[in-house]
């Protein structure tokens, strides 16, 4: 009978190690709060390519983050966006931006995030519209967010964008 416990106790113990460390949960307006950095890689299936370092600036009234991004991108051209993130349930928000058609909205499953957004690539009187699909995944450690995005044209896929946040 002891060798049995041994042998079952091994085998507790294994599997309880090998089972993944609980992720923190992502709020957006813990992690996007005061000053953050980013790098990012934009790749289109034309072989437009981009990269581009952004400085985000958050700012929570309790209520709603706003969250300006400053984009300058390799070949020094510069941009700035800013989001607005209200908060509509513990796990859920709606979320705007300049470019952005409509709203989003925002839905928290753990240590990630998950949003969809049609964006207007050419604000003048011909669109040009595009849907990003946004994933964004909280380290274990909190200190950073990777943000994986699919760009669509209509049913089809036509870029990829990937941006590493660090706290």
């Amino acid at each position: 009978m002891s060798a049995f416990r041994t042998v079952l106790a091994t085998l507790i113990i294994g599997l309880v190690s090998a089972a993944p460390a609980h992720a923190r949960e992502l709020r957006l307006e813990d992690f996007f709060k005061g000053h953050t950095t980013a790098k990012g890689s934009y790749r289109a299936i034309n072989g437009v390519s981009r990269n581009f370092d952004i400085v985000l600036h958050g700012r929570w009234d309790g209520r709603t983050l706003v969250l300006r991004e400053d984009f300058r991108y390799a070949n020094g051209e510069k941009d700035t966006k800013t989001w607005r993130f209200r908060k509509t349930g513990q796990n859920t928000y709606i979320g705007t931006r300049e470019d952005v058609v409509g709203n989003t909205k925002v839905r928290i499953d753990g240590n990630k995030a998950f949003f969809s957004y049609v964006v207007d690539l050419d604000p003048g009187e011909r669109r040009n519209l595009v849907r990003f699909r946004d994933t964004l995944t909280l380290s274990a450690d909190g200190r950073r967010i990777v943000n994986t995005a699919k760009v669509f044209k209509g049913p089809l896929p036509v870029a990829r964008v990937r941006v590493d946040f660090r706290r």
